[in-house]
């Protein structure tokens, strides 16, 4: 008969042992970031909810956190998109097709969409925040019918910059999305708006009764996307913010990621701008 202690070193080495999943296809998308598509093992399955997040291993070059891009509908299959900005990512940068990268999770607390359903979605997205919020996209996309307005704003320095750019360029087709996009700066090819992604929130017109905003982007973003939501009369518990930006670990134990003793990795990293308001550290 196993003795407590050892169950709970069992436990403890479970959380942190990764699973091995097989890269079934992966794409360059812009000089600084790859998509990858990952299979899990055929006995297991990897269920999360829009916003939520796993742990990337590779052996010898440590771990980050990277947000899941795909929608939860994909079954047996789901998408990362890296930025190559550390060692890892540059090691990641290397794997292709047949690869194996580890992966533990999924971790955190994404989008409450019990709370989310027949509401009208609008997406706030600046530079990689596109990658956690495309999952959340796709997800009503998937389910269409549940959801009212889907608005989505999405915002890059630069055109060379922009993230899934066939995905993008079917979403201005839709009937069912309202799609606006922007640029810090344009080149000779641009011929679309020209200014921070605030410059797109004016001309909206919500249906207070019935809005959820959700924002991801650089930390810069928030304060004035925010303040721009406000002068639109949205309620604090009405907006969503993500702050993985501060997670390490993933599951609450290297506290790299406390704000006044809220863990993002566990309380989050998904949360209504009303929880984290009194939070001044956070924002």
């Amino acid at each position: 008969m196993k003795r407590l202690q050892d169950i709970k070193q069992e436990e403890a080495q479970d959380l942190y042992y990764p699973t091995m999943c097989k890269v079934t296809q992966a794409k360059q998308i812009t000089d600084m970031e790859k998509w990858y598509e990952l299979e899990m093992p055929a006995d297991q399955e990897l269920n999360y909810s829009p916003g939520q997040f796993v742990e990337v291993s590779v052996f010898g070059s440590g771990e980050a956190p990277i947000s899941i891009s795909s929608s939860p509908s994909k079954k047996g299959r789901f998408e990362l998109c890296i930025r190559q900005v550390g060692t890892l990512t540059n090691v990641l940068k290397r794997y292709d097709k047949g690869d194996l990268i580890g992966i533990r999770g999924p971790y955190g607390k994404g989008y409450p969409m019990e709370k989310l359903f027949g509401k009208d979605i609008l997406i706030i997205a600046g530079g990689i925040g596109l990658v956690p919020l495309r999952s959340l996209i796709n997800y009503v996309l998937d389910n269409r019918k549940q959801f009212g307005r889907l608005i989505i704003l999405y915002g890059a320095k630069t055109p060379g910059e922009l993230l899934f750019k066939e995905e993008i360029a079917d979403w201005a087709t839709r009937d069912d999305v309202e799609f606006h996009v922007t640029v810090d700066q344009g080149d000779d090819t641009w011929t679309g708006n020209t200014g921070v992604i605030t410059t797109l929130i004016p001309g909206l017109e919500l249906n207070l009764n019935t809005t959820i905003a959700a924002i991801t982007g650089p930390p810069v973003m928030y304060k004035f996307v925010i303040m721009s939501l406000k002068s639109k009369q949205l309620s604090d518990d009405q907006i969503y913010v993500s702050l993985e930006r501060r997670m390490k670990c993933g599951v609450g134990k290297c506290g790299h990621c406390q704000i006044n003793g809220v863990y993002c990795c566990l309380d989050g990293p998904v949360f209504s701008y009303a929880d984290i308001k009194p939070l001044k550290e956070a924002l």
